[in-house]
């Protein structure tokens, strides 16, 4: 794969903006803020990495930097900014404290949902199944992986908010950490060990309707006024993949991603910026 690819340079700048403007913002919430940002870019590395390893499903064309030589630094950015920027966003809609993890983890899938299809016709990785395979090439189960693991992440922080033990601001990222790895790695065991591959599907449509109907039947407002990193992180992602899909043309290539992109981020606007 070629390194200068226009679209994985791109993306690979972009990571990098984002995260510096998120540190920036999280630096005028104090130091523990910005620790819970790299906790999460070191989360997103860590579950890549253990991910490849563990089961060998995928790999990463080639980045300007890589880590151990297999995992983009911007991917693991990417995790790190996609969840400190939805996690956010769900303190802010009035959900009770157990609940803001499930959303956390269902805005995260709002960004997969277009950008795993496409990012695999831009070469930015590849699933190894071609591009007819389950989900536009994406194996099922990488949905529900990704509901866990950011749902995993995030309930280690939200559900230890006002933790009034020595050093807990910095203590709670460390075990978000933790818990994060520990959803990593139950996930894949039961993707290879548990869970038939041919009922992944029927696990997605059970699990992420479920988790988003008890998520409306609680009733959360969209937030108003938003931080920028949290409007902007979220509409990036939809952004950068919707141009990149036009301009290379992959997403007409089934044209139901167009569709599913569109609808994507039109959701995300309505979230994120609509009145």
């Amino acid at each position: 794969m070629d390194l200068l690819s226009p679209y994985r340079l791109s993306f690979e700048l972009l990571m990098y903006l984002l995260l510096g403007w998120s540190l920036v913002e999280a630096r005028r919430e104090g130091w523990s803020a910005v620790w819970e940002v790299l906790a999460g870019v070191l989360f997103g590395l860590t579950l890549e990495w253990a991910t490849i390893r563990q089961l060998h499903a995928y790999r990463y064309g080639r980045f300007l930097v890589m880590v151990a030589g297999k995992v983009p630094l911007a991917v693991g950015v990417g995790w790190g900014v996609i969840i400190h920027a939805t996690r956010r966003y769900a303190a802010r809609t009035g959900l009770p404290r157990w609940a803001r993890p499930l959303l956390t983890a269902l805005l995260a899938l709002n960004i997969d949902l277009s950008m795993d299809a496409l990012a695999i016709r831009l070469g930015m990785w590849d699933w190894g199944q071609g591009l007819h395979f389950q989900y536009f090439g994406v194996p099922w189960a990488n949905f529900w992986a990704w509901f866990w693991v950011v749902f995993s992440f995030s309930a280690a922080l939200t559900w230890t908010e006002g933790w009034k033990a020595r050093c807990a601001d910095w203590l709670r990222p460390a075990l978000a950490f933790i818990a994060g790895l520990c959803g990593v790695l139950a996930t894949n065991a039961l993707i290879v060990f548990v869970i038939p591959w041919r009922w992944h599907a029927t696990v997605v449509a059970l699990l992420l309707p479920g988790a988003l109907g008890l998520v409306l039947s609680l009733h959360p407002h969209r937030p108003r006024p938003l931080p920028p990193t949290v409007r902007s992180v979220p509409l990036t992602f939809h952004l950068v993949y919707l141009v990149a899909g036009l301009l290379s043309g992959v997403i007409f290539h089934p044209p139901a991603l167009l569709l599913i992109s569109l609808l994507m981020a039109l959701l995300a606007w309505w979230l994120y910026e609509a009145g």
